[in-house]
C-alpha cells in the first residue's frame, strides 16, 4: 500500500462539477487577471477572516514583501523573525531592505517564543513578524502587547493557519497588516501560486492595490517602483469556491491529529506537537520530534510510507544568509528541531487506514 504524503483528489473530487463549470465560465469571460473574479474572491476571504479588506497577489511571499512597504520598511531597519521558519518569512524582510533579527521558538510549541522577543528589540526594530507554523496560532496577547509598548509593527505570515485562532481571533486579524499563502498545498490551496495581504486599514489596502499593479493606480501611471504581482482571476475563483468548504477540512485535518496524538504518545522516541495558552491549530503539518529522525523516514520510505521534513536546515545557516554572520549553535532550539522534525502524512480525506499504517510502521520501527 503507498501511502502519500499529501494528495489534494480527496478534496478536489466532489468539487469537480463545481470546477469545471467555473472553468468554462472563466474562460467565456475573457478576463483573466484581477477584475471581478478577483474582487468577489478579496471580499469573501476578508468577510471569512473577520478583516476589513484582503487583497489579491501573486503568492505568500509578495504579500509579505508588499505589507513591509506599506508600512515604510525600508534599509537599516530591523523586523523580528522566528529563528524556526520557512525561508519566505526571512525572505520578505530581506527584499525590502531591511534586516531579519531571529528569535527562537518555545520548545513545545516550535512558534516563536513571547517571552524572547524583548530582547532582541533594537532601536532599529520596527515590525514583530510571528509566523504561524504549521497551522498552530502564535500566543498573539503577549506579542500585540509588547509591540504595543514599544510601538512596533505586527505583520502575521499565515501562510500555514488559515482558520487558527488565539484566544478566539483568528490569525491574519491582529496585525496591521499581513501576509498569507494560497500555494496547492495549503489548507486553503489554489491550483498554482496566489497570495494575498490582509488589513483593518484602507490607506494600506489601498497601498497593496497599487504596489502589486506596478506601483500604478491609473493604467500607465506609475507612482513608485511596484511589483506586478497580481492574482489570476482563474485562482481567485477557484479559491472561493474552496473557502466553502475550509471549515470542514480543517476539522477533519482535526480528527486525524487528534488520532495521531491519541496513539502515538506512548513511544517514548518521538515528542509530539504541544499546543500553545489559548491557541488553536488547523493542523496544516503534523510535526514530530524524531529520535535518529533519518532512519525513520528511510524506513518508511521502504514501506510506502510518504513523509518530510518541515524544514532541514534554519535559515541562520542558509547560504543565503552568510552575509549576516550567523553561526551553528547561535540558535540552537531551531537548530535541534531541523535534525530531528518529520511531517507524518495528513490530508483531509486521508483514510483512518492508512494513518494507522504510518502509526503501526513507526511503532515497528522503534520496537524492532
Amino acid at each position: 500500500m503507498q501511502i502519500p504524503f499529501f494528495s489534494s483528489a480527496p478534496m478536489h473530487q466532489p468539487l469537480k462539477v463545481e470546477l469545471d463549470a467555473f472553468w468554462q465560465k472563466f474562460y467565456d469571460s475573457n478576463w483573466y487577471v484581477l477584475g471581478p473574479e478577483v474582487e468577489a474572491f478579496e471580499a469573501a476571504y476578508a468577510a471569512f477572516n473577520h478583516t476589513r479588506f484582503c487583497v489579491g497577489v501573486a503568492n505568500g511571499l509578495d504579500a509579505l514583501h508588499i505589507a513591509l512597504k506599506a508600512l515604510g520598511i525600508g534599509a537599516g531597519d530591523e523586523v523580528i523573525v522566528p529563528s524556526n521558519t520557512y525561508i519566505a518569512s526571512w525572505l520578505g524582510v530581506s527584499q525590502v531592505g531591511a534586516i531579519p533579527v531571529p528569535v527562537e521558538p518555545d520548545p513545545h510549541t516550535w512558534n516563536i517564543d513571547p517571552q524572547r522577543i524583548e530582547a532582541a528589540i533594537s532601536t532599529r526594530t520596527r515590525v514583530i513578524m510571528p509566523v504561524h507554523l504549521y497551522g498552530q496560532a502564535c500566543e498573539m496577547g503577549p506579542i500585540m502587547e509588547l509591540a504595543a509598548r514599544y510601538d512596533l509593527a505586527v505583520v502575521e505570515d499565515n501562510a500555514q493557519a488559515h482558520g487558527a485562532r488565539w484566544q478566539g481571533k483568528l490569525t491574519g486579524s491582529f496585525g496591521q497588516i499581513n501576509g498569507v499563502s494560497f500555494y496547492p498545498t495549503k489548507n486553503l490551496g489554489a491550483l498554482g501560486d496566489a497570495g494575498a495581504v490582509t488589513t483593518n486599514d484602507s490607506a494600506f489596502a489601498d497601498f497593496a492595490k497599487m504596489y502589486r499593479n506596478y506601483g500604478s493606480r491609473q493604467r500607465y501611471y506609475n507612482e513608485t517602483p511596484g511589483l506586478n504581482s497580481r492574482l489570476d482571476a482563474v485562482q481567485a475563483g477557484i479559491l472561493r469556491i474552496k473557502l466553502a468548504h475550509l471549515a470542514s477540512w480543517n476539522a477533519e485535518r482535526e480528527v486525524l491529529a487528534n488520532r495521531y496524538l491519541e496513539q502515538l504518545r506512548e513511544i517514548e522516541h518521538l515528542r509530539l506537537p504541544t499546543l500553545g495558552t489559548d491557541c488553536t491549530s488547523v493542523w496544516h503539518l503534523f510535526v514530530v520530534l524524531a529520535e535518529r529522525r533519518d532512519a525513520l523516514q528511510a524506513y518508511l520510505q521502504e514501506r510506502g510510507i510518504g513523509t518530510l521534513i518541515h524544514y532541514p536546515l534554519p535559515p541562520h545557516l542558509q547560504e543565503a544568509y552568510l552575509p549576516l554572520g550567523f553561526k551553528r549553535g547561535q540558535f540552537p532550539i531551531a537548530e535541534q528541531i531541523a535534525q530531528k522534525c518529520l511531517s507524518l502524512p495528513l490530508y483531509p480525506g486521508m483514510p483512518v487506514a492508512h494513518l494507522d499504517q504510518v502509526v503501526d510502521a513507526i511503532s515497528a520501527f522503534y520496537h524492532s
